[in-house]
């Protein structure tokens, strides 16, 4: 069944030992000329699968399977028990949800942090991965962003989630109180705040640095890929991320959006849907 806006309904399933929050859904099994398609989320306080593909959820599940889950520490798979969190734990654990579900091939959908995952299990499993679109993506050596710096430094709080949603949108009319109060809201529970809490400590470079893939690594990436950017990204901004990677990865296009931030698919919604269905039907 397609979801609506409406009805992103996550189902817990065992992946690798822990429980995990997973949005699993379009045409029934077999009915899909398309691989399905796997969603990455980004490293937002408060952050979800449903948060965060829920404007572009509808469409890309139309016409193929879409698995969007809530990543290790976040949403409702966040516990709150001290784990060792990165790259190869985020990978790891995609993985495992794909082989638990029985899926051999799959085009991803990554975005910042995600879009880092994203390329990281282009690299551990190429077999596996058929086409990547990387959104506002992490992935490629770069200093610490001042915008990042904060988003990974927040505490919760109403103010400092206004704060950082003002970060993440260009358009000032999205940052209503509704939204920083939801986003408020899931950042304050226990399991979620205790995880965050311990996710991206001082210095915070070593969490780039740990994101990043190597030089060599990236231009091993053979998959086609989609590159989608806000030109005025104060996140990750997409001069030193998705215009490095475009220098490395060898089958690449990039599409930068203007009057528009971190949240591409939130801003630009049907800009989004137009570049990315097209590049995942070819």
């Amino acid at each position: 069944m397609t979801v609506t806006s409406d009805q992103l309904t996550a189902s817990i399933r065992e992946v690798d030992g822990v429980p995990t929050a997973v949005i699993d859904t379009g045409p029934p099994s077999g009915e899909s000329a398309q691989p399905p398609l796997l969603l990455l989320h980004g490293s937002g306080p408060g952050v979800s699968a449903a948060a965060n593909w829920r404007p572009v959820l509808p469409s890309l599940s139309r016409t193929r399977r879409v698995i969007a889950p809530d990543q290790l520490g976040f949403g409702g798979t966040a516990a709150g028990e001290p784990r060792t969190w990165g790259r190869q734990a985020w990978t790891r654990h995609a993985l495992a949800l794909m082989d638990e579900l029985g899926i051999e091939t799959f085009d991803i959908i990554g975005n910042s942090m995600g879009g880092a995952i994203a390329l990281s299990l282009a690299a551990e499993r190429p077999q596996a991965v058929r086409r990547l679109v990387l959104m506002g993506s992490m992935g490629v050596a770069m200093a610490l962003p001042q915008g990042l710096d904060k988003v990974w430094s927040y505490r919760p709080g109403i103010e400092n989630m206004r704060e950082i949603i003002g970060l993440f949108a260009y358009d000032r009319g999205l940052i209503t109180d509704q939204l920083v109060e939801m986003r408020y809201g899931a950042s304050a529970e226990p399991a979620v705040a205790k995880s965050w809490e311990a996710m991206f400590p001082e210095p915070r470079q070593r969490w780039v640095d740990d994101l990043a893939l190597s030089g060599a690594e990236l231009t091993r990436v053979a998959q086609p890929t989609l590159m989608i950017h806000g030109r005025d990204d104060r996140v990750v901004p997409w001069k030193e991320s998705s215009g490095a990677l475009l220098e490395l990865l060898p089958d690449v296009r990039l599409h930068v959006l203007g009057n528009c931030g971190h949240w591409t698919m939130i801003e630009k919604t049907a800009e989004f849907l137009g570049v990315v269905e097209p590049f995942l039907e070819a």
